[in-house]
């Protein structure tokens, strides 16, 4: 394939459909697929919580039993405080991240020829590939964040630890330049991290689906193998994460 139909063909699977300009810009495959993916997680444990026996389980309640075990017990392990909210949150960020990252085992041009076919122009599937999406759930991550530290801490108690740690109050600048790296760093960090990594394996199946056919299954094949490890990983580093933020807002110095 020539250099310039390559480059069209790879750009053409990184645009998002949008609509509106500007900061007003809606990613509508991102929203789309994302909200798709969060109701298949929601209806999923519903309809296995309804048919919870204690008889013999059947497969899904065996698998979704198997997940909220491996949940709390990392919620065990990593959170030392006393919050309700923690574990379920824990289980909707892994499963939900999950699913997200799971978009990118499809095969690259399946669901963009099928929207080619009803006339949209761009379509990405995989919603973690966009930023705006990472960034969204690590901003919501980072708000709860703030709101547990003033919670727990009060709100004078919250401005201490922000001015008076590490080191004291002859150096209350310089701990509060520290405390607000610190601070923001933590969703900076979180949206970048599962964005680069989904970003980068989605690039790779593209870029194999751009070589002749007959070689595209020697490669992507491994490559899907290989991915399954990668998407799950980033969505335990996700969950995990956000546990141990949460875990330091709740603790008191």
């Amino acid at each position: 394939m020539a250099a310039k139909s390559a480059t069209e063909y790879i750009v053409h699977h990184l645009t998002p459909l949008h609509a509106g300009e500007g900061f007003w810009t809606l990613h509508l495959d991102t929203l789309f697929f994302s909200a798709v993916l969060g109701l298949v997680f929601v209806l999923t444990f519903k309809w296995a919580a309804e048919r919870a026996t204690s008889d013999v389980p059947g497969p899904l309640q065996n698998f979704t039993e198997m997940l909220l075990e491996f949940v709390d017990t990392q919620v065990k392990d990593t959170f030392h405080g006393r919050n309700e909210l923690i574990a379920p949150l824990a289980l909707t960020i892994f499963c939900w991240v999950f699913l997200m990252n799971a978009m990118d085992l499809l095969p690259v041009d399946l669901l963009p020829t099928i929207a080619a076919l009803e006339g949209t122009p761009y379509l990405r599937v995989v919603p973690s590939t966009d930023l705006n999406a990472t960034f969204a759930m690590s901003i919501s991550v980072f708000l709860l964040i703030i709101f547990y530290s003033i919670k727990v801490k009060g709100g004078w108690g919250f401005l201490k630890e922000m001015m008076l740690h590490p080191f004291g109050v002859w150096f209350i600048p310089f701990n509060l330049l520290l405390r607000l790296v610190e601070e923001f760093a933590k969703p900076v960090s979180l949206a970048l991290r599962l964005f680069g990594n989904m970003y980068a394996g989605e690039l790779i199946f593209i870029l194999i689906a751009l070589m002749p056919w007959y070689i595209q299954p020697l490669l992507s094949f491994p490559w899907a193998v290989f991915h399954i490890l990668i998407i799950t990983l980033q969505a335990f580093i996700f969950m995990v994460l956000t546990i141990v933020y949460l875990s330091m807002a709740h603790a008191s110095h």
